[in-house]
């Protein structure tokens, strides 16, 4: 097998399962060196804070894994995430209006990281020993219509969490901190 010049085996699931991880690892580098306060500033209620950015990315990679792919329970419940953190059981962010994600109470910078290795545990290993016919299966995504299962990780899981994870680079940077590794 062919490798990347980054070391990744030249297969898609190679690739895609190290791009999520890499997302996995900017979540963990969004979250380090912050005060709670810091994690969950929306600089007045004008955006979403750092934390409701993390969480977003981290739910939208465990329910597309878990519950869209397969309708396996994700690991926010398996886990007891909801009921740790007391935070919606089945949302992950999408559509709540600005009121609802500035009210929403996240725990601290340790929890996010306990969430982000457990995906990284359940999620990586998983999408890597996907099969071509598997990650090329078509299914219906809401709002997104019917789609392969590879457009789903590389929209969903790598090109929309890069978006929110910019938003909390720049975030972090508006608070003195050093931004994302990008």
């Amino acid at each position: 097998m062919t490798m990347s010049g980054m070391g990744v085996d030249a297969t898609v699931q190679a690739q895609y399962a190290r791009l999520v991880e890499r997302v996995l690892d900017y979540c963990k580098q969004a979250v380090s060196g912050l005060t709670y306060e810091e994690l969950c500033d929306t600089q007045n209620r004008r955006t979403n804070s750092i934390a409701f950015d993390v969480w977003h990315v981290q739910r939208t990679i465990d329910n597309i894994i878990h519950f869209a792919f397969d309708r396996d329970q994700p690991i926010w419940l398996t886990q007891g995430f909801d009921q740790s953190w007391q935070l919606p059981r089945v949302e992950q962010g999408t559509n709540m209006t600005p009121e609802e994600a500035y009210n929403l109470r996240f725990p601290g910078p340790e929890e996010f990281d306990r969430y982000t290795e457990a995906l990284r545990d359940g999620v990586v290993p998983r999408i890597a020993a996907m099969s071509d016919e598997y990650l090329t299966t078509f299914q219906l995504f809401r709002p997104w219509g019917e789609i392969s299962r590879m457009e789903a990780i590389g929209h969903g899981l790598i090109g929309h969490a890069n978006g929110h994870l910019g938003r909390a680079s720049f975030a972090r940077s508006l608070l003195g901190k050093e931004g994302l590794a990008y």
